[in-house]
């Protein structure tokens, strides 16, 4: 989770999975939906930062996540 650790997980290919939180700004969002696609990562859109944040088991709000590549 984060945008840092979620974007270099991205970049270093360890990423099989992206999520992405509606109403996230769009100076996150857009660079964050662009890499993904660059590097052929599946992302998909939860309803809130707060559904995202739950879904990760943690009990603040999440603007991004992945799921790293089992090795």
């Amino acid at each position: 989770m984060g945008i840092k650790q979620c974007t270099k997980a991205v970049n270093d290919g360890l990423a099989e999975q992206a999520y992405l939180a509606n109403g996230v700004a769009p100076d996150i969002a857009e660079p964050f939906r662009k890499l993904c696609e660059k590097c052929g990562i599946p992302l998909k859109m939860v309803a809130s930062k707060k559904e995202l944040g739950s879904l990760c088991g943690i009990d603040v709000d999440a603007s991004v996540a992945v799921i790293l590549k089992q090795e």
